[in-house]
């Protein structure tokens, strides 16, 4: 199940942490952190996607003691497959629309769908953000290296539309760090394989959840009290600026 294309062998990669799968997803954000540090990211922040990536994402942010904030993404399902995405929409100021023609080709809305949908999506982007960020201002990555954190990566749709939102976002470097994903994940993304740190990307991959021994559900009341703790304990980008002035 692990045979990763990881620069070890299983056997060895098993030995180096005295595991196989990862523990949970704070393990798996250590272990994505110690791949990370080499890099030399300069101005680094982190943007996890919730729910699940906010504890990957919290123990990088610590590791490298940098800004975290979370990066909300939501999809805009196709008619009566709500799961099938005709795109999504991507938090930002202001929010961004990133469409996938060949599944609106294939699918073919009515006319007006597109539009209510989106609709639809933006309310429900703006009660999360609300939610989760009680009034407090996005980080900016205008100049940044951005990490983006999730807990792995199955189809990589949301993962696809968060990387180009950023294109225009002015962020000098976007990073892609997953604990697992499939072994075409960059070719899958249009990334090059040095912006995705990966430590395993199983041929044979079955789902994410398959490479953790904890894998619960993570609620909205963790990922508060996480993000809250490192807003406290972390650097924002204005406390940067301000210490560099």
């Amino acid at each position: 199940m692990l045979a990763a294309r990881t620069g070890m062998s299983p056997d060895a990669w098993n030995a180096s942490r005295d595991l196989g799968p990862y523990r949970d997803r704070h393990d798996a954000g250590r272990e994505l952190a110690r791949r990370l540090q080499p890099l030399g990211l300069e101005r680094p922040v982190v943007l996890a996607l919730p729910r699940g990536g906010v504890p990957v994402g919290v123990e990088i942010a610590r590791a490298l003691q940098c800004p975290i904030d979370v990066l909300l993404v939501r999809k805009l399902g196709a008619p009566g497959f709500p799961e099938l995405g005709l795109g999504a929409i991507v938090d930002g100021t202001p929010p961004q629309r990133v469409l996938n023609p060949r599944v609106i080709e294939a699918v073919q809305p009515p006319p007006g769908y597109l539009e209510d949908e989106e609709a639809r999506q933006r309310a429900v982007l703006a009660a999360r953000r609300e939610h989760l960020r009680h009034g407090r201002a996005p980080q900016p990555v205008a100049g940044c290296s951005v990490v983006l954190v999730d807990d792995g990566i199955a189809t990589g749709g949301t993962m696809r539309a968060a990387l180009q939102a950023l294109q225009s976002s002015g962020a000098s470097r976007r990073v892609v760090a997953v604990p697992v994903a499939p072994a075409n994940t960059a070719e899958m993304l249009g990334i090059p394989p040095q912006d995705l740190v990966c430590p395993l990307q199983p041929e044979d991959f079955q789902s994410v959840g398959a490479y953790y021994q904890d894998f619960e559900q993570v609620d909205d009341a963790q990922v508060l009290r996480l993000l809250e703790q490192a807003w406290h304990d972390l650097p924002s980008n204005a406390g940067r600026a301000a210490a560099a002035s």
